[in-house]
């Protein structure tokens, strides 16, 4: 573990760095999510609506292989980092070449196109340096056998959804409302997509600042350098002990299982933004909703959920009744697909997969998505990331993090590819589909915890 001398107010609660690593986090998640609100929207909008003018499954591919992208990276900024640079570094470089990105993709109006696939590039680099090795930090505030690790990492998963829960409000009110062009009885036929983009590049830019500045200060020496192990055998390798290797063989197996859950998830952003968009009726009290604002009902439930799930891990914790890792990861996947029979209750409301959006189904039923898909998404991500820092061995932790990015990378993908599907074969017959593999998939990961724990050697 790297040198630092903690306060003593984290005996009792949690180390100050904690709290700038949120803080710093919110900032970058501000950004992404921001961005990540608008993008299929700003891709199948039409040139008059401020668009790019692509079909809804060439966007929902786009939206897949760049979300995908984003989280492949993160293998190779962790061995950049582990290697190289030191965590601190790489937040550095991944936190500038987003927040240029953001502004690339603010420039495209003026500039063409060809900004918008130069911002889409730079996020992608950027945060494979900043996403795996920021979550690595805060493993390494906690000695091993540290009972509030993962209490540590449910508090920090919350300052990820905080950002994520005012950045499509902020954004896509600014790009769906506050800056839109709008028509004498006050419809929207321009939206301004490129000042929600600003937004998230100046989100970008204040989360650099802050962590910069105060890092030294409540970090000390954590990160500046790669970890070091002491030879015994002039500076020759150490090979890896049986332990482990069995431990990272549990990290790959559960990095497959959850990337089911991910496919399932990130549909968020894309085929239920668009299910959203036409068929969800999004008036309350004679306002419409923006689209890009239920971005923030799952960030908002996280926020809600996050400090008593973080409580109740820790007291379980105390009184040696833990659930296991994998066992919460499959409650998690369970969760997740319960979270999808809830959208099958839109679609019949509306009458089956008829086209004619003047049909509407009630909120409700995407509300409760996203209430089930929240909180199996707290019993898996942020026990996800603790599980990393657990497991990984130390001058592996930030590229075994990537490993973790590489679920989400594959599943992003699959999940462009099961959005162009909800167009043509029907969402009754694709989120019926997911429900029902996902819950399976808990089933099987749930059957499995009691190999996967011997496998973990005392750290599960």
């Amino acid at each position: 573990m790297a040198n630092i001398t903690l306060d003593k107010s984290a005996n009792q609660g949690h180390p100050k760095g904690l709290y700038l690593l949120f803080l710093t986090e919110m900032w970058e998640r501000f950004s992404y999510y921001g961005m990540r609100a608008m993008l299929v929207l700003y891709l199948a909008g039409t040139a008059m609506e401020g668009g790019l003018g692509f079909s809804k499954e060439s966007s929902t591919l786009i939206y897949g292989y760049f979300t995908g992208f984003v989280y492949f990276t993160p293998i190779i900024g962790g061995w950049l980092a582990d290697k190289y640079l030191g965590q601190r570094k790489a937040i550095l470089i991944g936190g500038l070449l987003m927040m240029f990105g953001q502004f690339s993709l603010f420039s495209t109006p003026s500039l063409g196109i060809n900004f918008t696939y130069l911002g889409l590039l730079l996020i992608i680099i950027g945060n494979g340096f900043f996403k795996p090795n920021i979550s690595t930090l805060v493993g390494q505030l906690y000695e091993q056998g540290d009972p509030r690790r993962d209490s540590a990492f449910t508090i920090f998963y919350m300052g990820i959804n905080m950002g994520a829960l005012f950045a499509p409000l902020v954004c896509g009110y600014l790009a769906e409302d506050l800056f839109a062009q709008k028509d004498a009885s006050g419809k929207v036929i321009r939206y301004a997509f490129e000042y929600g983009f600003l937004a998230a590049g100046i989100g970008m830019l204040i989360g650099q600042i802050m962590f910069n500045v105060f890092a030294q200060k409540y970090l000390g020496n954590i990160g500046l350098s790669p970890v070091k192990v002491d030879s015994t055998k002039n500076n020759e390798k150490i090979p890896l002990t049986k332990e482990e290797t069995d431990r990272m063989s549990v990290i790959f197996v559960i990095t497959i299982f959850v990337t089911f859950f991910w496919a399932g998830f990130e549909q968020a952003g894309g085929s239920l933004n668009l299910y959203t968009k036409d068929y969800i009726d999004r008036t309350v009290w004679g306002y419409t909703i923006p689209t890009a604002f239920f971005q923030s009902i799952n960030p908002l439930f996280i926020v809600l959920l996050a400090p008593f799930l973080a409580a109740f891990w820790t007291r379980l914790a105390s009184t040696g009744k833990d659930f296991s890792i994998p066992v919460k990861m499959s409650f998690g996947m369970v969760l997740l697909g319960i979270g999808f029979l809830f959208m099958l209750g839109a679609v019949a409301e509306r009458g089956g997969d008829i086209k004619d959006v003047t049909i509407k189904a009630s909120l409700f039923w995407l509300v409760a998505t996203y209430f089930f898909h929240t909180v199996g998404e707290l019993c898996l991500s942020p026990i996800g990331l603790s599980m990393i820092t657990r497991l990984a061995p130390v001058t592996y932790a930030s590229m075994l993090m990537g490993v973790w990015f590489l679920s989400p990378f594959v599943a992003q993908i699959a999940g462009g590819y099961i959005g162009v599907y909800v167009e043509t074969l029907g969402a009754n017959l694709i989120f019926g589909s997911i429900a029902i593999f996902v819950i399976l998939a808990g089933i099987v990961l749930f059957m499995l915890s009691r190999v996967l724990i011997r496998m973990m050697h005392g750290r599960g």
